[in-house]
């Protein structure tokens, strides 16, 4: 005979149905790899689960749970620098679908995006997901990453500013005919 669930489990159920898409695709933005971001998530929820009782009192429940990601985020991207990856050329995020043109342009757009966010520091990955696809405060996104809202300011222009440049970059390379 199952039990009923307890009060804080229901909560903790509902807020992850309801929010999980959610924490998967920012997770995604910031590790640019599906696995990753799902691992990301749970890793976030397994860390969450024990406070929550507290946290879902909190006034703004979803920033906690934002800065819980960001913290692991940026501490998974710390230990990966000390460890030797090796990189598998067939997860070049290649798509081998066979797809309409308008479908083939979006996922080019998809993987240009991931592409371009995986070239900026973590910090700046992170200031951009937080405060452009999260669409949080300059004043949150600060609080979330433990920095000042200049900070945030800054690191969001330099971000944008080598978005920039990296797709003029590509445009001049696309009408030279070169790769």
């Amino acid at each position: 005979m199952a039990r009923a669930p307890r009060p804080a489990e229901a909560d903790f159920a509902e807020y992850i149905r309801a929010r999980r898409d959610h924490l998967v695709r920012a997770a995604y933005l910031l590790t640019g790899d599906l696995h990753q971001a799902e691992d990301l998530v749970q890793t976030v929820l397994v860390r969450v689960w024990p406070r929550w009782p507290k946290i879902k009192e909190m006034e703004n429940v979803d920033a906690y749970v934002h800065r819980t990601l960001i913290s692991l985020f940026s501490t998974s991207v710390r230990r990966r620098r000390w460890r030797e990856v090796s990189a598998d050329p067939q997860q070049d995020g290649t798509w081998t679908t066979p797809t309409a043109p308008d479908q083939t342009m979006a996922v080019e757009a998809r993987a240009d995006l991931r592409t371009a966010l995986g070239s900026l520091a973590p910090r700046q990955r992170a200031v951009l997901v937080l405060r452009y696809y999260l669409d949080l405060p300059e004043a949150e996104a600060a609080d979330i990453l433990a920095c000042s809202v200049g900070t945030v300011k800054s690191q969001a222009a330099k971000a944008v500013k080598r978005l920039r440049e990296r797709q003029t970059n590509n445009a001049l390379t696309d009408e030279r005919g070169t790769t």
